[in-house]
């Protein structure tokens, strides 16, 4: 396979990375080889395949596609996100101490607390804006920090530079779950991270039709161990899922551009409507971390959240539930636009007393915007909100 991790083109490599023309019949697209096995020749004689849950071709050519969008040596498939996270997190052992963001998707924080809290492993959840209290909570038991950037559902925004600065000859790694900017708009193996990670099932699939996750990194050593626990506790995701997703990344530079073009006008709407206390998106000059996401991303995504006025579970419910474009659903990511509840959804697990501290409140919203016209868009969001407080924007 030709290496496209030296393309600079974002919308190039979305098109050709990890793909070549299939040698025995120049078709185009990578084939979806669906074998669970290889014939070899003789023992230890075969063509790189032995077995699909170690390597398939079509997983191969996608998670080169993987490395090389996200300008790293090294990429890695799974069946879902927390897949692999929990991939990640199995490279630790008792003792060890992970430093994640307090403002987290509700399943990771599950993950977290849930599961390896319970093998010995430590979690400190910290504002990973505020520097000093990253260097507070680092010491030498520290192996992760875990960044979301920007977080889900409150849209804070992480120095990822500033953080790897912070934390570098600690003995500790930098982890970027990057999936709510998506390659095309933000690469933290640039700015110093030691990995990146993404639920593939949202804007790199980008169609709501596949479960995947994926990680990348450049770091050799830290590679083969993932791989090594890849294939033995076997998390890994089949050939027709990699060829879905590996269909999505064609497009995924095109249909960004339209999840921030709509993102950015719906923000912008939605500031003006009196049922709302608060709009929550980087792209605006007064949001806290404006100036690192112009910075350090190449454009502030489609993911918007906003919090009602009278913060009420009731209206909120009811203007979840009244949007005809907006689809009520879990998820995020696809070219359909999706409204969610996060206290009641996404973000269920974590405790009422954890998440409101972060303003994950009865009263927030949280939408996925889509690349459906946006003026469309923008009267769903009317008449919802109209029906649900009485109040019209």
């Amino acid at each position: 396979m030709s290496d496209h991790s030296k393309t600079t083109g974002r919308g190039t490599l979305a098109v050709h990375a990890g793909v070549e023309p299939d040698p025995s019949t120049g078709a185009i697209m990578t084939p979806v080889y669906m074998t669970s096995t290889y014939v070899q020749e003789g023992v230890g004689n075969h063509k790189g395949y032995e077995y699909s849950r170690t390597h398939n071709p079509t997983r191969t050519a996608l998670e080169s596609a993987f490395a090389a969008l996200e300008h790293g040596a090294h990429g890695l498939a799974f069946a879902s996100g927390l897949a692999a996270m929990d991939t990640v997190l199995k490279t630790l052992k008792p003792g060890d101490e992970v430093i994640s963001t307090n403002d987290l998707y509700g399943g990771s924080y599950r993950l977290f607390t849930t599961v390896f809290a319970h093998y010995g492993i430590v979690f400190h959840f910290v504002n990973l804006s505020d520097l000093d209290a990253l260097r507070s909570a680092l010491n030498a038991q520290t192996r992760l920090v875990w960044v979301e950037t920007p977080t889900n559902p409150m849209m804070q925004i992480t120095d990822i530079a500033a953080v790897a600065d912070a934390v570098r000859g600690s003995g500790a790694r930098v982890v970027v779950d990057n999936t709510f900017a998506s390659p095309m708009l933000q690469n933290p193996l640039n700015l110093g991270a030691d990995m990146v990670m993404h639920s593939a099932t949202k804007y790199l699939g980008g169609h709501s039709d596949v479960v995947m996750g994926c990680l990348v990194t450049s770091d050799e050593h830290w590679a083969d161990q993932l791989r090594t626990l890849q294939n033995s506790c076997g998390a890994v995701p089949g050939p027709m899922d990699c060829f879905l997703v590996l269909r999505g990344l064609k497009t995924l530079h095109l249909r960004m551009q339209r999840h921030c073009d709509n993102g950015a006008r719906i923000a912008h709407h939605l500031t003006q409507h009196p049922a709302i206390a608060k709009v929550h998106w980087p792209g605006f000059p007064s949001h806290p971390g404006h100036e690192v996401a112009a910075r350090q991303m190449h454009g502030f995504g489609g993911m918007v959240s906003f919090t009602l006025r009278d913060n009420n579970l009731d209206m909120a419910k009811k203007l979840v539930a009244t949007t005809r474009l907006f689809t009520l659903a879990e998820s995020l990511g696809g070219v359909e636009s999706l409204i969610g509840h996060p206290a009641t959804m996404t973000h269920a697990s974590i405790p009422k007393e954890v998440r409101e501290k972060t303003g994950v409140t009865d009263g927030l919203i949280r939408l996925s915007v889509g690349v459906e016209d946006v003026e469309d868009l923008i009267d769903d969001l009317n008449q919802a909100l109209a029906s649900a407080t009485g109040i019209h924007g």
